[in-house]
């Protein structure tokens, strides 16, 4: 059982950046979807820190020449955090995550990144992730949310492991190879195959709430098969940004 205080402490937190960026504005935008400013830690002036910040949550992924000279240039900082990530209203609080990070980059802000999973988009990234939740099945975002807030594969201690489901709601995912404790860069596509697969899974199917530890999971039909296993989010104290109430299914091969 996760207790409510848990719970409440899971919340999408964007760390947003610009040139002459007014608060109050981003105040207001903020305010439109159900989230808050966080005045104490918001201040306008440059962080030195910025560009070593975005490095670490996968800018590189999707940052333009525009986007690095943007961090570069910033003279402001603003945090903004959104409603608890309870259940039930998940997938509606990322929805309202990403269409807040579209609205203040077309607004004067110019560069977003998530402090609750570690990972950072391009302007244009941002934007197309955002339109993304809203040109398909409106009844199915789990796909582009999927790709706008979950950090994988992240690798250490022998495992690698996805940051962000508790996004929305859902355990994370560890893949553990016993034969090979330091990782494998060839094995990563397919570690990577493996997170998605099971994520995406939990995300759509509703079947997902009936796992049991010791079921097996296969990719497809012919695919290889793994076990799954529950564990709590021990990787993180629980007032962490990262830390997953949820816990993590760890798959190892069967």
């Amino acid at each position: 059982m996760i207790d409510d205080q848990t719970l409440m402490s899971s919340r999408h937190v964007l760390c947003v950046l610009g040139t002459r960026l007014d608060l109050e504005t981003v105040e207001s935008a903020a305010a439109k979807e159900g989230f808050e400013l966080d005045w104490e830690y918001s201040e306008t002036e440059p962080d030195p820190r910025m560009a070593e910040a975005f490095e670490a949550c996968a800018a590189r992924a999707s940052f333009t020449g525009a986007d690095w000279e943007a961090v570069e240039a910033h003279d402001t900082v603003a945090y903004v955090l959104s409603p608890p990530v309870l259940p039930g209203v998940a997938f509606t609080v990322a929805r309202r995550t990403l269409t807040l990070a579209a609205d203040l980059l077309r607004s004067g802000a110019t560069a977003v990144k998530n402090e609750s999973n570690g990972l950072t988009h391009g302007r244009e990234r941002w934007l197309d992730l955002a339109a993304g939740v809203y040109d398909g099945n409106p009844e199915e975002p789990a796909v582009p949310l999927y790709r706008a807030l979950v950090k994988r594969p992240i690798t250490g201690g022998g495992l690698s492991y996805s940051c962000g489901m508790h996004l929305l709601g859902a355990p994370d995912i560890e893949v553990e190879w016993p034969d090979d404790p330091d990782g494998d860069a060839s094995r990563a596509d397919e570690t990577a195959a493996l997170i998605d697969g099971l994520a995406l899974y939990l995300l759509t199917e509703r079947r997902a709430e009936e796992i049991e530890d010791g079921e097996g999971f296969r990719l497809s039909a012919d695919a290889s098969r793994w076990v799954l296993h529950h564990h709590p989010c021990e990787r993180y104290e629980d007032d962490d940004f990262f830390f997953n109430p949820h816990g993590y299914w760890r798959l190892t091969p069967a």
